[in-house]
């Protein structure tokens, strides 16, 4: 929001909706009408879709400071994707006739909005490429990286990643089992160390080596 002007701030102060939701809880559902653009004030939320096997697929991972829901708030009144939480979150919602006065009062806040919103679609081509040709193997190396920076505490202290092995495979794009035994086969390589459904990376340098490797 640094975009926006003083009375801009004030508005969202007044108008916004604080809701808190605990870990595994819907924050919208793909179908939705979606009331306004949603900040994650604190948590981490995972935005996912259904392939056309009815399989999840995690498109993106977000955490405190990011906005979601505003793709759909854009082209439509309807969410295209769901947010579920990952961890307990506290998600602030700006409703959406604040939204679009906004976007129409503020230049620089729509153009950053565009910015954004084309960075996204560079991401997501990124990953379409890398389903296509990058090894499973690779991918979970990704997706774990990809975690590691998501839950990376302030400190430099070791820390552990909550993540079940059902949303490793669908942010991953592979089969609950298969995720599985990849985790296993870091585990015995010693580039992670496994309890129970949370993972703490060991080896960073080689997870980025894995990752990089294509067919």
């Amino acid at each position: 929001m640094g975009t926006c002007q003083q009375e801009e701030l004030e508005l969202i102060s007044t108008s916004k909706i604080s809701q808190c939701y605990k870990k595994g809880q819907p924050i919208f559902q793909n179908g939705n009408r979606l009331p306004g653009l949603y900040c994650i004030h604190q948590g981490k939320v995972k935005i996912s879709r259904a392939s056309g096997d009815g399989k999840e697929q995690i498109v993106r991972l977000a955490r405190e400071g990011d906005a979601l829901g505003y793709r759909s708030l854009m082209v439509g009144h309807t969410a295209t994707s769901s947010a579920v939480a990952l961890s307990d979150c506290v998600v602030c919602m700006i409703p959406r006739t604040d939204f679009f006065s906004i976007i129409e009062q503020n230049p620089q806040f729509s153009s950053a909005l565009t910015q954004l919103l084309a960075k996204d679609l560079g991401k997501m081509e990124e990953r379409m490429m890398h389903a296509a040709y990058k090894p499973v193997r690779g991918r979970l190396a990704e997706a774990l990286l990809l975690l590691n920076e998501l839950f990376q505490p302030v400190t430099e202290m070791r820390f552990s990643i909550p993540i079940t092995r059902e949303d490793l495979a669908a942010l991953t794009g592979t089969a609950k089992e298969t995720a599985s035994r990849l985790v296993s086969e870091f585990r015995d390589e010693g580039l992670l160390y496994t309890r129970g459904s949370r993972i703490t990376i060991l080896n960073v340098e080689k997870l980025m080596q894995v990752s990089s490797l294509y067919d």
